[in-house]
């Protein structure tokens, strides 16, 4: 059995265009574009790719907690600015500005974080970097 050029060409093609879904991943268009601020206390950390996340409960105007989730840059990029398993602890009191998600839900694209001792983390997606 002779494989025609063209056929080879064709199934190459498909091979390309259904793999390059594999290299993609997702953008900011599920956030809000403006920033929220909100202070919380940490009930957990997970220092873990694809991204790292932070847990945190708020009270909100009526007293009720909402319990949120952090998303952040990946592990590695974490660990460049710092970051280890223990970065956050349960029952830390610290302040996160995000975008908030658009469909309601408590999560937020983590931009920065202050610290309860004042130190500040600016998580910028292109470019990652701390401030003092």
């Amino acid at each position: 059995m002779r494989i025609k050029p063209f056929g080879l060409l064709g199934a190459g093609a498909l091979l390309l265009v259904f793999s390059l879904s594999l290299f993609a991943h997702h953008g900011s268009s599920a956030y809000e574009s403006k920033l929220t601020t909100l202070k919380g206390t940490v009930t957990q950390f997970q220092f873990m790719n694809p991204h790292t996340e932070i847990l945190f409960e708020i009270k909100d105007d009526s007293g009720k907690t909402q319990k949120w989730s952090a998303e952040a840059a990946s592990l590695l990029s974490m660990t460049r600015l710092g970051w280890n398993k223990n970065s956050f602890l349960p029952g830390d009191q610290d302040t996160f500005i995000g975008n908030k998600a658009k469909n309601g839900s408590y999560s937020m694209r983590l931009s920065k974080v202050i610290f309860a001792n004042g130190k500040q983390t600016v998580i910028d997606r292109g470019e990652d970097y701390a401030s003092q």
